[in-house]
């Protein structure tokens, strides 16, 4: 369960920090503050109650330290088997989860901005109409698809009532959440 308890939120670390003891049995959790994607592994960290067992290790992303190597990807084991992704066991959600976490990354957060240039209300309309209706199919709570959007939901729910006197949640129950 998550924690209620106010995080104290380290500096990120950048070219000049000193490096981290890396086998000192601390598990780490490297993040940037700004980023979505980052964001959503933080997120499952705190909604799995794990803030006191795994440390935040903020990067600065523009100015990195030498411990962080590019293209390096977290990965899970289960049954003897390295997973790169998370555990559901019902399939039939575990493949709806797929496809909803790939048409975010693929299309949505894409179309959404594209919107900008164009006519947000409508474009970007069409994308949140589907992920609202998309959202209804299982309702049992909050899981790895809300986790995939939440950070960014969240920015244009910050940005479209002021930028385009849009509000994303208005007939859109589930993304008000």
């Amino acid at each position: 369960m998550a924690s209620t308890v106010q995080e104290v939120l380290p500096p990120s670390l950048d070219s000049t920090s000193q490096p981290l003891s890396l086998f000192d049995g601390t598990t780490r959790l490297y993040i940037n503050y700004q980023c979505p994607y980052f964001q959503r592994v933080w997120i499952t960290r705190n909604v799995k109650g794990l803030q006191d067992k795994i440390k935040l290790v903020p990067i600065d992303l523009k100015n990195m330290p030498d411990l962080y190597k590019e293209k390096v990807y977290p990965t899970n084991k289960h049954n003897n088997k390295v997973i790169g992704e998370s555990l559901d066991l019902d399939p039939e959600k575990r493949k709806f989860a797929k496809e909803l976490i790939a048409y975010s990354d693929t299309t949505l957060i894409l179309e959404v901005y594209r919107s900008f240039a164009k006519d947000a209300r409508t474009l970007a309309g069409v994308q949140f109409d589907y992920l609202e209706k998309a959202l209804h199919k299982f309702d049992d709570g909050f899981s790895q698809v809300d986790i995939a959007y939440a950070p960014f939901i969240k920015r244009f729910q910050i940005f479209m009532p002021e930028g385009f006197n849009y509000d994303i949640t208005t007939g859109r129950p589930k993304l008000a959440k």
